[in-house]
């Protein structure tokens, strides 16, 4: 018999979606912007103390070969010739800090992410040192001095860790965000990896400046951070180098950005007010301010939204950052037990309509944007003897939306234009009820596009229109049409504003938890540093949430 034909489909662009909570590889076509195949596998966290967390880099990259190789594998079962790929695309989780061994390929330590916590008392130490101008790390990066951003977890790394000590005085040790450690380990790792980074993750270090697109020496010194572990600093749509290993050898890696600058481009936001809200584990709201770099007087961050090609203007936007959206869900699954999959969220919310007058703010890792408030922490409140798990599910969602309305005024104020819609992405956008919930506490439309993938398809728009590769237009004339869904508001403004005053009062409340010594991480006494949340959901659970949780009445 013949073998089957080879599916005619012309040039296509693959990218890896690299998030806090999973991995996947995409397949599109950029003509027409459609995803072909893609495979998705979940990472472990660690939480090795109170306000910790890690993944294995190693695990990651493991699920970075796997998830290439069971798309690639789908695709063949579609007849879809693999030489066909002509680009790949990384995207990223952004602050998220790795320290490698550029000898033995082997990292030095876990990564340490984005939400992680332990950095509270450096940031207090760095406090205190900051030279004259208490604006000067926020002048130079766009950024508050903070445990969010890498450049104090990577001073925590060499202040505490002794074999990233010895590795950096023997000239072995590179770091990077997961980008760069990813790029360098595809394209040959410890025999020839490209170790680099885009200008969109480097705008996340703290150790960049935005103005002139360079590590910043002063900055460098500041933090006493090495400039030689540091990675090159690249455009975010170029070759890069080319894949090592696996069936996609040879194919050049042609873009990078973080993962909100992708939503960014994935949402084409491409004009000056045009704005998007990515629904992961964290919330993210971004407004492209074009070629101006725009300061914010209201806690939000100035970044840079993309850098096209070698040549090509760089870009900023104006960002909200939420630290707790979707993981606010995957806790409700996975501490508290209440549902076995994130969709019961969604079913348990429709059930009730409404939280019973209960609020939620999960300051698990303190508050982000506007507040940068890093003593905050977790509570539940309103509480009746009627309060069920269906009320908190509610609850959880609505906090979500309240924390993007919290940041959407900000950018509002900021910008002096309010925005008419918002456009929305992300694995959250799939919950219905969350996205009413959304149009409704805003009090605008909710625009969310039929292909939710917006990340991973901003990572192959990069890729794919990367000089040398050039199978991606960018010209607003050829890009594709995207069907949208829309939310409209079904409240009035009046019960809109009622519940939001309401939900800044929790927010009050959820501060000034911690200190730094009840925040010790070295502290043997656990109940020093736990958060009102816990007590109060301890309380919850052992009171009504057996009855509950078994379905009881």
């Amino acid at each position: 018999m013949a073998a089957a034909e080879k599916a005619v489909v012309g040039p296509l662009v693959g990218a890896v979606d690299q998030g806090t909570s999973s991995t996947r590889f995409l397949v599109f076509n950029p003509r027409t912007a459609e995803l072909l195949s893609h495979h998705q596998v979940e990472i472990k966290q660690e939480f090795p103390r109170e306000g910790w967390v890690e993944e294995d880099p190693l695990e990651i990259l493991q699920s970075v070969h796997e998830c290439i190789e069971k798309t690639c594998e789908k695709l063949r079962e579609l007849n879809v010739d693999l030489a066909d790929i002509k680009a790949i695309g990384v995207s990223n989780q952004r602050e998220t800090t790795v320290v490698w061994d550029k000898v033995t390929g082997q990292p030095l330590y876990n990564a340490v992410l984005w939400l992680d916590l332990r950095t509270q008392s450096t940031v207090e130490n760095l406090s205190k040192r900051i030279p004259g101008n208490k604006n000067f790390v926020r002048l130079k990066t766009g950024l508050p001095l903070s445990t969010y951003f890498s450049a104090v977890k990577l001073r925590w790394i060499l202040d505490n860790v002794g074999q990233v000590q010895k590795a950096v005085e023997e000239g072995r040790a590179l770091f990077g965000t997961i980008d760069s450690w990813l790029i360098w380990c595809l394209t040959g790792g410890a025999k020839g990896g490209v170790h680099c980074t885009d200008v969109t993750n480097a705008s996340r270090t703290m150790l960049f400046n935005i103005h002139s697109l360079e590590w910043d020496k002063e900055l460098c010194d500041f933090f006493e951070i090495p400039m030689a572990i540091l990675p090159n600093i690249r455009s975010s749509s170029e070759i890069y180098g080319l894949m090592k290993v696996g069936a996609l050898k040879g194919v050049p890696i042609s873009g990078c950005l973080g993962d909100q600058s992708a939503a960014l481009v994935g949402q084409m936001c491409f004009q000056d007010g045009q704005a998007k809200n990515t629904y992961g584990t964290g919330c993210f709201l971004l407004c492209n301010t074009g070629r101006k770099c725009v300061f914010s007087e209201h806690g939000l961050l100035t970044t840079v939204a993309y850098k096209l090609g070698r040549d090509k203007p760089v870009c900023y936007a104006l960002e909200g950052s939420v630290a707790i959206a979707g993981a606010v869900i995957r806790w409700l699954r996975d501490n508290l037990g209440i549902i076995s999959t994130s969709e019961e969220s969604e079913t348990l919310a429709k059930e009730v309509g409404t939280s019973y007058g209960c609020y939620f703010v999960p300051a698990f890792s303190g508050l982000y944007a506007p507040y940068w408030e890093p003593s905050a922490r977790g509570i539940i409140c309103g509480l009746t003897q009627f309060t069920n798990k269906c009320h908190i599910a509610f609850a959880a969602l609505e906090a979500v939306c309240f924390q993007t309305r919290e940041i959407l005024d900000a950018m509002n104020r900021d910008c002096g234009i309010p925005l008419s819609h918002l456009q929305v992405d992300g694995g959250m956008t799939s919950n219905k009820i969350l996205m009413q919930l959304q149009a409704d506490i805003l009090y605008i439309p909710v625009m969310k596009p039929s292909m939710p993938e917006t990340t991973a398809l901003g990572a192959a728009m990069a890729a794919g229109a990367a000089e040398g590769v050039g199978v991606w237009s960018l010209a607003p004339e050829d890009l594709a049409a995207v069907t949208m869904e829309r939310f409209e508001p079904q409240i009035n403004a009046e019960e809109s504003e009622v519940r939001y005053s309401t939900w800044k009062r929790a927010v009050m409340k959820s501060m000034g938890w911690v200190t730094t010594q009840s925040s010790d991480t070295s502290s043997p006494s656990i109940f020093c540093s736990l958060p009102l949340g816990f007590f109060i959901v301890s309380s919850l659970v052992m009171l009504i949430g057996a009855r509950y949780i078994s379905g009881l009445p």
